[in-house]
């Protein structure tokens, strides 16, 4: 027989309740920011166009989600329904990451919050945006340190999948997007094997050349059945996987190949040039600077691994991998600056520190934002409406207090996303303001 609730146990449902709300809203994310409806200007701070120009008391104006105004405060004559003054600040495009697993990623270590590979070894038709999560707890923690755009892409594999680029302030992955399925990408085989201990070089390990081999000739016969399928307009038998391809011979998609080594690098632009393929993008590139006359020629661009990290090679420099985006900058080859590695999901929030280590070891100030904004914009395809601030463009940018490529001074106050003004709140920031609190109570 059904018990009958009392009063008694209502109260204490109610009084529970109540006891689990601050819990609830704790834990939820910044709400997405509403379309822009009113117009602003931004006055008075250093404002970094991404191109290498900048304006001292400069402003930035928008409206509809697209910037109308660039230049000296001085110089504005249309009215604004909001204006915001930051003189004394740093105004500069918002940040770009490419090739990130943000939104793929929650908790490295728990394997049901991880979703960024596929199975098998030749999956082009695996796309990342289908398992991004727009939610995530760990995007409100990038987007404050001012990465506002990224490039989701898949992981593992000879042929890993597809990525898209989006911005970081949406309901869903649909609302995110920036550009669907704009590359495909694959590990090259690694041409140099090492054995022994960890911490000890060994010797070079020669005996999987033949395998290697054959790996590379799986990877052509795909190759040459993609671009046979991808002659033919209209199929009978419609092919995922080759579908995936498709846009590699047309132009419409780029082919984004991990490559580090000097050989891997020129046997992947080779082989991507023999097989038609009419856009490559070498993600890593460690010795893309030794190799820096073909990837110019081929007009190849580079994803440059994170700068933050050792060098690959026992016998290298220690402070290689920092002076790599200069070495790179003084061969002519256009890069920008990626994330990829250990921990790459939430320490994609720091992206800007290495450009700023990259500043400091010879690319200098406005070369290495424009390694984060305007030419990472342009190696994904984008830089029609992203990376500067440009009349025209998204109004997709950030305002920080100081010098947002030091970690000692960065402190971004304002960030819009297509004109849209972000909330900078986070999970991290409630958790300081939560303990700091109990610290001044004395509990």
């Amino acid at each position: 027989m059904k018990k009958k609730r009392t009063m008694r146990t209502d109260h204490l449902i109610v009084v529970f309740a109540v006891w689990l709300l601050p819990c609830a809203l704790f834990a939820q994310r910044p709400t997405p920011a509403p379309p822009q409806t009113k117009s602003v200007l931004v006055t008075g701070g250093t404002v970094h166009v991404g191109d290498g120009k900048v304006i001292d008391e400069g402003a930035v104006g928008f409206r509809n989600g697209r910037i109308d105004y660039v230049g000296y405060n001085y110089g504005v004559t249309a009215a604004y329904d909001t204006v915001i003054d930051v003189k004394g600040q740093q105004v500069y495009p918002g940040f770009i990451a490419p090739d990130a697993s943000l939104g793929l990623v929650e908790i490295e270590q728990s394997r049901s919050t991880v979703d960024q590979q596929d199975v098998g070894t030749m999956e082009p038709e695996f796309r990342a945006i289908a398992a991004y999560k727009s939610d995530s707890r760990v995007i409100p923690t990038v987007r404050s340190n001012g990465v506002l755009l990224v490039q989701v892409a898949p992981r593992g594999l000879t042929i890993a999948g597809t990525s898209s680029i989006v911005q970081l302030d949406a309901w869903d992955a649909d609302a995110a997007v920036v550009r669907k399925d704009d590359g495909v990408f694959m590990t090259w085989p690694a041409a140099y094997q090492r054995g022994g201990w960890w911490a000890e070089p060994g010797e070079t390990d020669n005996e999987k050349k033949d395998e290697r081999a054959a790996k590379i000739e799986e990877m052509r016969a795909f190759f040459r059945k993609a671009k046979g399928y991808a002659e033919v307009s209209a199929p009978t038998e419609r092919d995922p996987r080759m579908e995936a391809m498709r846009g590699l011979f047309s132009g419409n998609k780029s082919l984004f190949v991990r490559a580090n080594a000097a050989k891997e690098i020129i046997e992947a632009v080779q082989f991507a040039k023999a097989e038609g393929v009419k856009r490559t993008v070498i993600v890593g590139g460690y010795d893309a600077w030794r190799v820096a006359d073909l990837l110019r020629e081929n007009k190849v661009d580079v994803i440059l691994r994170r700068t933050h990290s050792l060098p690959l090679r026992p016998d290298d420099d220690v402070d290689l991998p920092y002076r790599l985006p200069a070495l790179l900058k003084e061969r002519g080859v256009r890069f920008c600056l990626g994330y990829s590695g250990d921990h790459e999901a939430s320490g994609v929030r720091n992206l800007a520190f290495t450009a700023g280590t990259a500043s400091t070891y010879g690319l200098g100030s406005e070369d290495a934002l424009r390694a984060i904004t305007l030419d990472a914009a342009a190696v994904l395809g984008i830089d029609d409406r992203c990376g500067s601030l440009v009349v025209g463009k998204d109004a997709t940018l950030i305002v920080s207090n100081g010098d947002a490529l030091d970690m000692r001074t960065n402190d971004v106050r304002h960030a819009f996303i297509q004109g849209r003004r972000i909330m900078l709140d986070d999970h991290q920031k409630q958790l300081y303001r939560q303990y700091k609190q109990r610290l001044e109570q004395g509990q």
